[in-house]
């Protein structure tokens, strides 16, 4: 029998809180039949639902606190009111005590980062967490991270993102190499920022037994899936993503409008709905919902916090991946060969004066 997969879900975060996780727990066990669940959150709201699904009940505990962390809360604040005590926080804890193998939340992202970093602390050798993203591309997926854990990164740091994403691809698209790319203003070698040529040339020169450095990328190879890993700090990833969003809404609406013209258009519609329902559920965010904490002492998944049930769903299931998986051993592993490696073991400002 599969070992126990135990998620601890911050029951109270997101736009619809337990309307929206509960029955994202029930639709994730189905699916995934190793499950057991911790919520946390108002039991008094928790409770109902839970018990209508009895399978759901049989393997979930619950454990309640009156304290959830406001969605427009800064993480400053988060941390005052709701450290020990929130809904969030208790989902953290309960990894860091060994009670669950991974934590799922929908809630504040600035909020549930300052929280996992301090609860959970970050790996040896991991000066900063990171947030992955399961992007869509021509070729089917790619990961791309940070998409805005930190602002700013040196060299040494654009490293360590290309590793633990590395780490994250293996388990994800199941490759035994993934490549990797550095995304920059240009693909030649000597444009961009220090930080990245610096980064690039470690890279280069370490090959890395557990990916395949590709080299720079730009913006427009993200779309084509050009690599398997594509890295960037993340103040740049975040404008990335928020931008892709918008235009993936944007082409939608446009749709939409065109459809709708005249007759003829409507006409048209009909014979195209089942390609243009292919096109929407190929850019449903919900098919890819789920943000993976790396560089953490502990698995920690962010949901969008608009995600209804089928989305909180695959969150929790990109958690059980995870886990079951073993990335947190996959990331330590890279990052000790990483360490072994003269190349990688040079200091970055060392690199980056060599340029």
């Amino acid at each position: 029998m599969a070992k126990v997969v135990r998620i601890a879900l911050d029951a109270m975060g997101g736009d619809h809180g337990p309307s929206v996780v509960v029955p994202g727990a029930a639709m994730a066990l189905d699916r995934r039949a190793e499950l057991a669940f911790a919520f946390f959150g108002d039991t008094r709201i928790i409770a109902p639902l839970v018990d209508a699904s009895p399978r759901l009940a049989a393997c979930s505990t619950l454990r309640h606190t009156d304290v959830a962390v406001r969605m427009d809360a800064k993480p400053s604040q988060a941390l005052r009111h709701g450290r020990r005590s929130s809904s969030m926080w208790l989902a953290l804890d309960a990894v860091r005590r060994g009670e669950a193998d991974a934590a799922i939340s929908a809630g504040n992202t600035g909020a549930l980062m300052a929280m996992a970093k301090f609860c959970l602390r970050t790996m040896a050798d991991v000066e900063r967490p990171a947030i992955a993203a399961i992007w869509p591309n021509l070729r089917g997926q790619s990961i791309v991270l940070d998409v805005g854990a930190s602002i700013g990164a040196d060299a040494r740091h654009l490293v360590d993102l290309a590793i633990m994403g590395s780490a994250m691809a293996r388990i994800v698209f199941k490759l035994d190499r993934p490549s990797v790319g550095l995304l920059n203003i240009g693909v030649e070698e000597i444009k961009g920022l220090e930080e990245i040529k610096a980064a690039g040339r470690i890279l280069r020169e370490a090959a890395l037994p557990n990916l395949s450095y590709h080299g720079f990328v730009e913006g427009d190879d993200i779309g084509k899936g050009t690599v398997d890993v594509v890295v960037t700090e993340g103040f740049t990833g975040n404008i990335a993503l928020k931008t892709a969003e918008g235009t993936a809404k944007q082409i939608a609406q446009y749709v939409r409008e065109a459809m709708h013209r005249g007759l003829m258009s409507k006409i048209g519609y009909f014979f195209a709905r089942r390609a243009l329902d292919q096109l929407r559920e190929q850019m449903d965010p919900r098919r890819s919902n789920g943000g993976v904490f790396l560089g953490l002492d502990g698995v920690v998944i962010k949901s969008h916090g608009a995600a209804d049930a089928v989305g909180y769903a695959g969150a929790i299931e990109a958690g059980y991946d995870m886990v079951r998986h073993e990335l947190q051993a996959k990331i330590r592993q890279s990052l000790a060969l990483s360490r072994e490696s003269k190349a990688v073991a040079q200091p970055a400002n060392s690199a980056a004066n060599s340029f």
